[in-house]
Protein backbone atom coordinates (compact mmCIF):
# COMPACT_ATOMS: atom_id res chain seq x y z
CA UNK A 1 0.00 0.00 0.00
CA UNK A 2 2.80 2.07 0.83
CA UNK A 3 4.29 1.65 -2.48
CA UNK A 4 1.21 2.85 -4.39
CA UNK A 5 0.61 5.54 -2.07
CA UNK A 6 4.20 6.95 -2.73
CA UNK A 7 3.99 5.99 -6.87
CA UNK A 8 0.31 8.21 -7.47
CA UNK A 9 2.51 10.69 -5.16
CA UNK A 10 5.28 11.06 -7.48
CA UNK A 11 2.85 10.97 -10.35
CA UNK A 12 0.51 14.18 -9.47
CA UNK A 13 3.78 16.29 -8.58
CA UNK A 14 4.88 15.26 -12.31
CA UNK A 15 1.85 16.36 -13.57
CA UNK A 16 1.29 19.53 -11.82
CA UNK A 17 4.61 20.70 -12.60
CA UNK A 18 3.78 19.83 -16.00
CA UNK A 19 1.08 22.04 -16.13
CA UNK A 20 2.78 25.10 -14.46
CA UNK A 21 5.52 24.60 -16.83
CA UNK A 22 2.75 25.03 -19.87
CA UNK A 23 1.21 28.32 -18.21
CA UNK A 24 4.31 29.47 -17.62
CA UNK A 25 5.28 29.20 -21.22
CA UNK A 26 2.19 29.93 -22.38
CA UNK A 27 2.22 33.73 -20.63
CA UNK A 28 5.53 34.13 -22.68
CA UNK A 29 4.99 33.84 -25.92
CA UNK A 30 5.84 36.99 -27.65
CA UNK A 31 2.90 39.95 -28.50
CA UNK A 32 2.39 41.80 -31.88
CA UNK A 33 4.58 44.46 -32.78
CA UNK A 34 2.64 47.50 -34.60
CA UNK A 35 4.91 48.27 -38.06
CA UNK A 36 6.10 51.43 -38.56
CA UNK A 37 5.11 51.75 -41.82
CA UNK A 38 1.03 52.44 -41.43
CA UNK A 39 -1.22 53.73 -44.17
CA UNK A 40 -3.85 55.30 -42.94
CA UNK A 41 -5.86 58.81 -44.35
CA UNK A 42 -6.69 60.86 -41.46
CA UNK A 43 -8.01 63.86 -43.23
CA UNK A 44 -8.06 65.26 -46.57
CA UNK A 45 -8.15 68.68 -48.36
CA UNK A 46 -8.17 69.62 -51.97
CA UNK A 47 -5.65 72.99 -52.45
CA UNK A 48 -6.86 74.17 -56.02
CA UNK A 49 -10.61 74.01 -56.55
CA UNK A 50 -12.54 76.81 -57.97
CA UNK A 51 -11.78 78.91 -61.06
CA UNK A 52 -9.51 80.78 -59.03
CA UNK A 53 -8.06 77.44 -58.16
CA UNK A 54 -7.31 78.89 -54.00
CA UNK A 55 -10.64 77.16 -53.06
CA UNK A 56 -9.73 74.71 -50.09
CA UNK A 57 -12.50 71.72 -49.56
CA UNK A 58 -12.44 69.42 -46.83
CA UNK A 59 -13.10 66.00 -47.24
CA UNK A 60 -15.26 63.27 -45.72
CA UNK A 61 -13.52 60.22 -44.55
CA UNK A 62 -15.07 56.36 -44.73
CA UNK A 63 -12.68 54.72 -43.20
CA UNK A 64 -14.75 51.18 -43.14
CA UNK A 65 -15.69 51.69 -47.13
CA UNK A 66 -11.70 53.08 -47.80
CA UNK A 67 -13.82 56.17 -49.28
CA UNK A 68 -13.35 60.10 -49.90
CA UNK A 69 -16.43 62.49 -50.76
CA UNK A 70 -16.36 66.11 -51.08
CA UNK A 71 -18.88 68.88 -51.63
CA UNK A 72 -19.87 69.68 -55.17
CA UNK A 73 -17.35 71.34 -57.15
CA UNK A 74 -17.19 74.29 -59.16
CA UNK A 75 -17.33 73.70 -63.15
CA UNK A 76 -14.40 76.13 -63.45
CA UNK A 77 -11.98 73.90 -61.54
CA UNK A 78 -8.84 72.60 -63.02
CA UNK A 79 -9.73 69.07 -62.80
CA UNK A 80 -6.62 68.05 -64.76
CA UNK A 81 -4.42 68.69 -62.01
CA UNK A 82 -6.14 68.59 -59.04
CA UNK A 83 -4.09 69.04 -55.70
CA UNK A 84 -4.69 66.92 -52.11
CA UNK A 85 -3.21 68.18 -48.50
CA UNK A 86 -3.66 64.93 -46.45
CA UNK A 87 -2.88 63.80 -42.66
CA UNK A 88 -1.74 60.33 -42.89
CA UNK A 89 0.45 57.98 -40.52
CA UNK A 90 4.01 58.89 -39.76
CA UNK A 91 5.71 58.29 -42.96
CA UNK A 92 2.98 57.77 -45.13
CA UNK A 93 2.74 60.11 -48.43
CA UNK A 94 0.28 60.07 -51.70
CA UNK A 95 1.42 58.19 -54.29
CA UNK A 96 0.91 61.90 -56.71
CA UNK A 97 1.68 65.10 -56.36
CA UNK A 98 -1.40 65.78 -58.86
CA UNK A 99 -4.47 64.07 -59.81
CA UNK A 100 -6.33 63.88 -63.50
CA UNK A 101 -10.07 63.63 -62.99
CA UNK A 102 -11.17 63.15 -66.41
CA UNK A 103 -15.28 63.70 -66.52
CA UNK A 104 -17.16 62.60 -69.86
CA UNK A 105 -19.91 64.40 -71.83
CA UNK A 106 -22.97 64.24 -69.33
CA UNK A 107 -20.64 63.11 -66.13
CA UNK A 108 -22.08 64.72 -63.11
CA UNK A 109 -19.25 62.79 -60.59
CA UNK A 110 -16.07 61.17 -61.12
CA UNK A 111 -14.76 58.68 -59.04
CA UNK A 112 -10.42 57.93 -58.82
CA UNK A 113 -8.23 55.76 -56.90
CA UNK A 114 -5.76 57.68 -54.31
CA UNK A 115 -2.91 55.19 -52.81
CA UNK A 116 -1.67 56.18 -49.07
CA UNK A 117 2.06 54.80 -49.47
CA UNK A 118 4.55 53.75 -46.32
CA UNK A 119 7.88 52.23 -47.63
CA UNK A 120 7.03 49.25 -49.32
CA UNK A 121 3.07 49.02 -47.97
CA UNK A 122 0.08 50.95 -49.42
CA UNK A 123 -3.45 51.35 -48.97
CA UNK A 124 -6.19 52.61 -51.64
CA UNK A 125 -9.11 55.21 -51.11
CA UNK A 126 -11.91 55.62 -53.54
CA UNK A 127 -12.16 59.31 -54.21
CA UNK A 128 -15.15 61.02 -55.96
CA UNK A 129 -15.63 64.68 -57.02
CA UNK A 130 -18.64 65.90 -57.87
CA UNK A 131 -19.46 68.61 -59.96
CA UNK A 132 -21.52 71.49 -58.49
CA UNK A 133 -24.04 71.50 -61.71
CA UNK A 134 -27.43 73.66 -61.86
CA UNK A 135 -30.16 72.15 -61.78
CA UNK A 136 -33.11 73.10 -64.18
CA UNK A 137 -37.03 72.76 -64.59
CA UNK A 138 -39.86 72.02 -62.52
CA UNK A 139 -39.94 68.94 -59.53
CA UNK A 140 -42.64 66.82 -61.32
CA UNK A 141 -41.97 64.21 -58.31
CA UNK A 142 -43.50 66.36 -55.95
CA UNK A 143 -46.68 67.96 -57.45
CA UNK A 144 -49.37 69.96 -55.36
CA UNK A 145 -52.63 69.37 -56.78
CA UNK A 146 -56.04 71.27 -56.84
CA UNK A 147 -58.36 69.00 -57.79
CA UNK A 148 -62.35 69.62 -58.95
CA UNK A 149 -62.32 66.94 -61.51
CA UNK A 150 -64.06 63.39 -61.99
CA UNK A 151 -60.61 62.18 -60.72
CA UNK A 152 -61.50 60.65 -56.72
CA UNK A 153 -57.98 62.25 -55.40
CA UNK A 154 -59.50 65.50 -54.52
CA UNK A 155 -62.67 67.70 -54.38
CA UNK A 156 -66.22 66.63 -56.46
CA UNK A 157 -66.37 67.70 -59.83
CA UNK A 158 -67.11 71.14 -60.12
CA UNK A 159 -70.91 71.81 -60.25
CA UNK A 160 -71.40 73.89 -63.25
CA UNK A 161 -69.10 70.79 -65.71
CA UNK A 162 -72.62 69.16 -66.04
CA UNK A 163 -74.80 68.56 -69.18
CA UNK A 164 -71.96 70.33 -71.28
CA UNK A 165 -73.26 73.48 -69.63
CA UNK A 166 -69.66 74.82 -69.24
CA UNK A 167 -68.02 74.64 -72.43
CA UNK A 168 -65.16 77.61 -71.82
CA UNK A 169 -62.62 78.48 -68.76
CA UNK A 170 -59.42 80.01 -68.47
CA UNK A 171 -56.33 80.55 -65.39
CA UNK A 172 -53.79 83.45 -65.06
CA UNK A 173 -52.58 82.42 -61.94
CA UNK A 174 -54.88 84.97 -59.90
CA UNK A 175 -57.85 83.65 -61.17
CA UNK A 176 -59.69 80.80 -62.79
CA UNK A 177 -62.65 81.83 -65.28
CA UNK A 178 -65.49 79.39 -65.88
CA UNK A 179 -67.91 80.15 -68.77
CA UNK A 180 -71.28 78.71 -68.53
CA UNK A 181 -74.75 78.19 -69.40
CA UNK A 182 -75.43 76.61 -65.48
CA UNK A 183 -77.76 78.37 -63.24
CA UNK A 184 -74.49 79.53 -61.34
CA UNK A 185 -73.67 82.05 -64.15
CA UNK A 186 -70.48 82.59 -66.02
CA UNK A 187 -67.85 83.67 -62.72
CA UNK A 188 -64.22 83.68 -61.24
CA UNK A 189 -62.47 81.54 -58.68
CA UNK A 190 -59.60 82.85 -56.77
CA UNK A 191 -56.70 80.61 -57.03
CA UNK A 192 -55.53 81.43 -53.42
CA UNK A 193 -59.15 80.18 -52.44
CA UNK A 194 -58.96 76.76 -54.60
CA UNK A 195 -55.77 76.19 -52.85
CA UNK A 196 -57.43 76.30 -49.35
CA UNK A 197 -60.38 73.78 -51.11
CA UNK A 198 -62.40 77.13 -51.09
CA UNK A 199 -64.65 77.62 -54.54
CA UNK A 200 -66.86 80.66 -53.39
CA UNK A 201 -67.65 82.13 -57.13
CA UNK A 202 -66.94 86.08 -57.87
CA UNK A 203 -70.01 86.60 -60.34
CA UNK A 204 -69.56 88.38 -63.59
CA UNK A 205 -72.23 91.34 -64.20
CA UNK A 206 -73.97 90.25 -67.51
CA UNK A 207 -75.26 92.73 -68.17
CA UNK A 208 -76.12 93.42 -71.76
CA UNK A 209 -74.65 90.05 -72.74
CA UNK A 210 -77.12 88.31 -75.18
CA UNK A 211 -77.10 87.70 -78.70
CA UNK A 212 -75.88 84.57 -80.83
CA UNK A 213 -76.85 80.40 -80.99
CA UNK A 214 -75.71 81.00 -76.96
CA UNK A 215 -74.98 84.24 -75.36
CA UNK A 216 -71.63 82.52 -73.86
CA UNK A 217 -69.69 79.72 -74.85
CA UNK A 218 -65.50 80.46 -74.87
CA UNK A 219 -63.57 82.87 -72.45
CA UNK A 220 -59.95 83.30 -71.35
CA UNK A 221 -58.20 85.13 -68.75
CA UNK A 222 -54.92 87.17 -69.29
CA UNK A 223 -53.33 89.87 -66.52
CA UNK A 224 -56.45 90.09 -64.55
CA UNK A 225 -58.31 90.68 -67.91
CA UNK A 226 -61.51 88.64 -68.24
CA UNK A 227 -62.82 87.99 -71.93
CA UNK A 228 -65.70 85.99 -72.84
CA UNK A 229 -67.45 85.14 -76.29
CA UNK A 230 -71.30 84.48 -77.34
CA UNK A 231 -71.41 81.44 -80.14
CA UNK A 232 -71.90 83.27 -83.31
CA UNK A 233 -73.08 82.23 -86.69
CA UNK A 234 -70.24 84.57 -87.93
CA UNK A 235 -73.01 86.41 -89.63
CA UNK A 236 -74.77 90.26 -89.38
CA UNK A 237 -77.53 88.46 -88.02
CA UNK A 238 -75.42 86.75 -85.30
CA UNK A 239 -71.92 88.16 -85.19
CA UNK A 240 -68.92 87.14 -83.07
CA UNK A 241 -69.22 89.03 -79.73
CA UNK A 242 -66.28 89.89 -77.22
CA UNK A 243 -66.55 91.31 -73.79
CA UNK A 244 -63.84 92.06 -71.11
CA UNK A 245 -63.76 92.82 -67.50
CA UNK A 246 -61.53 94.34 -65.41
CA UNK A 247 -63.68 94.56 -62.28
CA UNK A 248 -66.50 91.65 -62.06
CA UNK A 249 -68.81 93.44 -60.92
CA UNK A 250 -68.81 96.17 -63.11
CA UNK A 251 -70.78 95.94 -66.52
CA UNK A 252 -68.79 94.20 -69.12
CA UNK A 253 -67.45 96.39 -72.38
CA UNK A 254 -68.31 94.86 -75.54
CA UNK A 255 -65.03 94.90 -77.46
CA UNK A 256 -66.19 93.39 -80.89
CA UNK A 257 -69.54 92.91 -82.14
CA UNK A 258 -68.86 91.88 -86.23
CA UNK A 259 -67.97 89.02 -88.70
CA UNK A 260 -64.56 88.01 -89.35
CA UNK A 261 -64.74 87.68 -93.41
CA UNK A 262 -63.60 84.44 -94.20
CA UNK A 263 -63.62 83.20 -91.17
CA UNK A 264 -66.33 79.74 -91.56
CA UNK A 265 -69.91 80.45 -90.35
CA UNK A 266 -69.29 79.20 -86.54
CA UNK A 267 -67.29 80.73 -84.01
CA UNK A 268 -67.06 81.31 -80.44
CA UNK A 269 -66.75 77.41 -79.92
CA UNK A 270 -63.35 77.65 -78.88
CA UNK A 271 -60.63 81.04 -77.99
CA UNK A 272 -56.94 80.90 -78.21
CA UNK A 273 -55.67 84.56 -76.50
CA UNK A 274 -51.99 85.26 -77.04
CA UNK A 275 -51.22 88.66 -75.39
CA UNK A 276 -48.00 89.85 -74.00
CA UNK A 277 -47.92 92.29 -70.60
CA UNK A 278 -49.05 95.20 -72.67
CA UNK A 279 -52.20 93.64 -74.48
CA UNK A 280 -51.13 93.26 -77.17
CA UNK A 281 -51.60 90.01 -79.73
CA UNK A 282 -53.84 88.22 -81.54
CA UNK A 283 -57.66 86.31 -80.64
CA UNK A 284 -57.99 82.89 -82.76
CA UNK A 285 -61.50 81.36 -83.24
CA UNK A 286 -61.50 77.84 -84.97
CA UNK A 287 -64.52 77.57 -87.17
CA UNK A 288 -66.70 74.19 -86.68
CA UNK A 289 -66.28 72.53 -88.85
CA UNK A 290 -65.86 74.03 -91.97
CA UNK A 291 -61.92 74.20 -91.31
CA UNK A 292 -61.88 77.98 -91.27
CA UNK A 293 -60.02 80.04 -88.74
CA UNK A 294 -60.44 83.60 -87.79
CA UNK A 295 -58.06 86.14 -86.38
CA UNK A 296 -58.65 89.26 -84.77
CA UNK A 297 -55.23 91.69 -83.86
CA UNK A 298 -55.39 92.94 -80.16
CA UNK A 299 -53.93 96.00 -78.77
CA UNK A 300 -54.02 97.39 -74.89
CA UNK A 301 -56.22 94.28 -74.17
CA UNK A 302 -59.31 95.86 -75.82
CA UNK A 303 -58.82 97.38 -79.01
CA UNK A 304 -59.95 94.67 -81.66
CA UNK A 305 -59.11 95.20 -84.98
CA UNK A 306 -57.98 93.81 -88.64
CA UNK A 307 -60.48 90.45 -88.99
CA UNK A 308 -58.47 87.88 -90.98
CA UNK A 309 -60.24 84.54 -91.77
CA UNK A 310 -58.27 81.87 -93.30
CA UNK A 311 -58.34 78.70 -94.77
CA UNK A 312 -57.65 75.85 -91.25
CA UNK A 313 -54.57 73.19 -92.36
CA UNK A 314 -57.26 70.56 -91.55
CA UNK A 315 -60.66 70.66 -90.11
CA UNK A 316 -59.88 69.92 -86.23
CA UNK A 317 -63.35 70.37 -84.25
CA UNK A 318 -64.37 72.10 -81.18
CA UNK A 319 -60.95 72.37 -79.22
CA UNK A 320 -58.93 74.11 -82.79
CA UNK A 321 -56.53 76.44 -80.70
CA UNK A 322 -53.16 78.32 -81.56
CA UNK A 323 -51.21 79.29 -79.17
CA UNK A 324 -47.98 81.15 -79.42
CA UNK A 325 -44.77 80.40 -77.82
CA UNK A 326 -43.50 82.65 -75.77
CA UNK A 327 -42.00 86.02 -77.80
CA UNK A 328 -41.21 84.24 -80.87
CA UNK A 329 -43.11 83.78 -84.17
CA UNK A 330 -43.56 80.39 -83.68
CA UNK A 331 -47.47 79.17 -83.05
CA UNK A 332 -48.78 75.56 -81.64
CA UNK A 333 -51.65 74.47 -83.60
CA UNK A 334 -53.56 71.95 -82.33
CA UNK A 335 -57.28 70.27 -82.34
CA UNK A 336 -58.48 66.25 -81.29
CA UNK A 337 -58.82 65.74 -85.29
CA UNK A 338 -55.00 65.52 -86.46
CA UNK A 339 -51.34 65.96 -85.00
CA UNK A 340 -49.84 68.59 -83.20
CA UNK A 341 -48.50 71.26 -85.62
CA UNK A 342 -46.39 74.58 -85.37
CA UNK A 343 -47.25 77.51 -87.47
CA UNK A 344 -46.72 81.20 -88.47
CA UNK A 345 -49.22 83.53 -86.93
CA UNK A 346 -51.56 83.23 -90.08
CA UNK A 347 -51.79 79.61 -90.14
CA UNK A 348 -49.29 78.57 -92.16
CA UNK A 349 -47.93 75.40 -91.35
CA UNK A 350 -44.01 74.92 -90.09
CA UNK A 351 -43.65 71.39 -88.77
CA UNK A 352 -45.99 68.66 -87.96
CA UNK A 353 -45.39 66.32 -85.31
CA UNK A 354 -46.19 62.35 -86.03
CA UNK A 355 -49.43 60.96 -85.21
CA UNK A 356 -47.67 58.49 -82.89
CA UNK A 357 -45.52 61.30 -80.93
CA UNK A 358 -48.15 62.68 -78.82
CA UNK A 359 -51.62 61.22 -77.99
CA UNK A 360 -53.91 63.02 -81.31
CA UNK A 361 -56.28 63.41 -79.41
CA UNK A 362 -53.93 65.85 -77.57
CA UNK A 363 -55.37 69.40 -77.50
CA UNK A 364 -55.20 73.34 -76.42
CA UNK A 365 -51.10 72.14 -76.57
CA UNK A 366 -48.72 75.05 -74.87
CA UNK A 367 -44.85 74.88 -75.15
CA UNK A 368 -43.84 76.93 -72.22
CA UNK A 369 -40.35 77.59 -70.40
CA UNK A 370 -40.01 77.17 -66.71
CA UNK A 371 -36.67 77.55 -64.90
CA UNK A 372 -34.23 76.59 -67.44
CA UNK A 373 -36.13 74.28 -69.60
CA UNK A 374 -38.81 73.35 -72.32
CA UNK A 375 -42.33 71.90 -71.89
CA UNK A 376 -45.13 70.90 -74.23
CA UNK A 377 -48.41 70.75 -71.85
CA UNK A 378 -51.62 69.49 -73.59
CA UNK A 379 -54.92 67.82 -72.61
CA UNK A 380 -56.55 64.69 -74.50
CA UNK A 381 -60.57 65.04 -75.27
CA UNK A 382 -62.65 62.20 -74.61
CA UNK A 383 -64.47 61.85 -77.71
CA UNK A 384 -65.25 58.47 -78.25
CA UNK A 385 -65.49 55.05 -76.27
CA UNK A 386 -62.96 54.71 -73.24
CA UNK A 387 -60.55 57.38 -74.25
CA UNK A 388 -59.26 58.70 -71.29
CA UNK A 389 -59.43 62.74 -70.15
CA UNK A 390 -55.40 63.25 -69.30
CA UNK A 391 -53.41 65.94 -68.83
CA UNK A 392 -49.47 65.82 -70.27
CA UNK A 393 -46.23 67.67 -69.81
CA UNK A 394 -42.96 66.29 -72.13
CA UNK A 395 -40.19 68.00 -71.87
CA UNK A 396 -38.81 68.97 -74.62
CA UNK A 397 -35.70 71.19 -73.76
CA UNK A 398 -33.10 70.20 -76.21
CA UNK A 399 -33.39 72.32 -79.29
CA UNK A 400 -32.00 76.08 -80.02
CA UNK A 401 -35.36 76.65 -81.26
CA UNK A 402 -38.84 75.67 -81.07
CA UNK A 403 -39.14 73.71 -84.16
CA UNK A 404 -35.88 71.46 -83.47
CA UNK A 405 -37.34 70.83 -80.36
CA UNK A 406 -40.18 69.58 -81.78
CA UNK A 407 -38.01 67.83 -84.79
CA UNK A 408 -35.75 66.25 -82.11
CA UNK A 409 -38.58 64.55 -79.82
CA UNK A 410 -39.84 63.16 -82.73
CA UNK A 411 -36.84 61.54 -83.48
CA UNK A 412 -36.90 60.12 -79.65
CA UNK A 413 -37.84 56.73 -78.65
CA UNK A 414 -39.07 57.03 -75.51
CA UNK A 415 -41.24 59.96 -75.60
CA UNK A 416 -43.04 59.17 -72.04
CA UNK A 417 -44.56 62.03 -70.12
CA UNK A 418 -42.60 63.72 -67.88
CA UNK A 419 -46.22 64.13 -65.51
CA UNK A 420 -49.42 63.05 -66.90
CA UNK A 421 -52.95 63.79 -64.09
CA UNK A 422 -56.19 62.07 -65.02
CA UNK A 423 -59.52 64.07 -64.89
CA UNK A 424 -61.11 61.10 -65.23
CA UNK A 425 -63.88 62.50 -67.38
CA UNK A 426 -66.22 60.33 -70.12
CA UNK A 427 -66.29 60.40 -73.59
CA UNK A 428 -68.57 63.21 -75.32
CA UNK A 429 -69.14 64.45 -78.65
CA UNK A 430 -69.03 68.16 -76.60
CA UNK A 431 -65.56 68.18 -75.76
CA UNK A 432 -64.50 71.78 -75.09
CA UNK A 433 -60.90 71.53 -73.54
CA UNK A 434 -58.41 74.12 -71.58
CA UNK A 435 -54.96 74.32 -70.81
CA UNK A 436 -53.19 77.47 -69.45
CA UNK A 437 -50.09 77.79 -67.47
CA UNK A 438 -48.52 80.32 -64.66
CA UNK A 439 -45.13 80.69 -63.81
CA UNK A 440 -44.81 82.28 -59.67
CA UNK A 441 -41.83 84.43 -59.24
CA UNK A 442 -39.60 84.66 -55.75
CA UNK A 443 -38.49 87.93 -54.60
CA UNK A 444 -35.02 87.82 -57.11
CA UNK A 445 -37.50 87.35 -60.01
CA UNK A 446 -36.77 84.00 -61.03
CA UNK A 447 -38.68 81.68 -61.39
CA UNK A 448 -39.84 79.24 -58.47
CA UNK A 449 -42.95 77.84 -58.86
CA UNK A 450 -44.85 76.15 -62.29
CA UNK A 451 -48.61 76.29 -62.19
CA UNK A 452 -50.97 74.38 -64.74
CA UNK A 453 -54.25 74.44 -65.20
CA UNK A 454 -56.67 72.16 -66.78
CA UNK A 455 -60.28 71.82 -67.78
CA UNK A 456 -62.95 69.24 -69.86
CA UNK A 457 -66.33 69.65 -70.52
CA UNK A 458 -68.55 67.47 -68.02
CA UNK A 459 -64.94 66.08 -66.52
CA UNK A 460 -64.58 69.08 -64.24
CA UNK A 461 -60.90 71.35 -63.91
CA UNK A 462 -57.77 70.64 -61.89
CA UNK A 463 -54.61 73.26 -60.83
CA UNK A 464 -51.44 71.22 -60.38
CA UNK A 465 -48.71 73.48 -58.73
CA UNK A 466 -44.63 72.17 -59.14
CA UNK A 467 -41.63 73.62 -57.27
CA UNK A 468 -38.51 74.21 -59.10
CA UNK A 469 -35.83 71.16 -59.17
CA UNK A 470 -33.23 71.81 -56.15
CA UNK A 471 -29.91 70.13 -55.42
CA UNK A 472 -30.55 67.74 -52.33
CA UNK A 473 -26.98 68.58 -50.70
Amino acid sequence: MNKIYYYLKYRTILILSGLMVFVSCAKEYPKNVDSPYETVLKSIKILNAGANGNTVIEGVIDENRKTVSFPRIDLATNFDAIRFQAEMSDGAVLDKENYQFVFGEGDAAKTNVVKVVNNDRFREYLVTLRLNIPVFGADFGKPEIHDNSINSIGNPIYPTFTSALTRGSGFDGEHVLIVTRHAMGSHLLKVSDLEQDNTTAIPLNLTGVAGGTFPVCAGAQVNGHTYVTNLSGNSAASPLKIYHWTNPNAEPQLIWADMIPGGGGRLGDNMSANLDANGNGYFYFGSNPSGFMGRLKVTNYTTVSDPLGFAASMPLGYNTSVNRVGSTSDYVYTGYEGPLRLSTDAGSITYSLTNTAVPVRGSDAHIITFNGERYLIMITAARTGSEPVVLYVYDITRGSTTKEALELFDARSDKSPVYQYSLNGTATPNCFTQVQWHVKKDAQGKDDKLMIYAAHTDAGFVLVEFGKKVQTD
